[in-house]
């Protein structure tokens, strides 16, 4: 499959399949003329590399766990186990962000005839 058609088969732009192909998450043979030939399970893994990235995923992460990609069924704990630890880092940042949320809250509540970003006294 050529570089055109991986991309329409998966959304994807063909810079982006080059940039994969550069740090190494694709990889495509080199036909007689130069051009890029994927093999069709590629379409699958793009598949799951997006997947990954719309579940908060990096692409140091998914480079990552590459090898637990080669018999999916024998990495699901740990690939669970991934799931589990972004799911706990989600968690910690909502955290985060819910404190950030109350003391701006709590800075735009007070006397406004005070700048809001000094320091409020306990």
């Amino acid at each position: 499959m050529q570089i055109g058609e991986m991309a329409d088969a998966t959304g994807l732009s063909r810079d982006t399949l080059r940039f994969y192909e550069k740090r190494g998450l694709l990889r495509a043979r080199r036909s007689a003329n130069g051009y890029r030939d994927y093999p069709p399970e590629a379409v699958d893994w793009l598949r799951y590399i997006r997947l990954a990235q719309t579940l908060g995923f990096t692409l140091n992460e998914i480079e990552a766990d590459l090898p637990l990609l080669a018999e999916p069924d024998a990495a699901a704990p740990q690939l669970r186990a991934a799931l589990q630890r972004k799911l706990a880092d989600i968690d910690q940042r909502i955290s985060g962000l819910q404190m950030l949320r109350g003391e701006l809250a709590r800075r735009i509540g007070d006397d406004m005839q005070n700048c809001p970003l000094q320091p409020i006294p306990e």
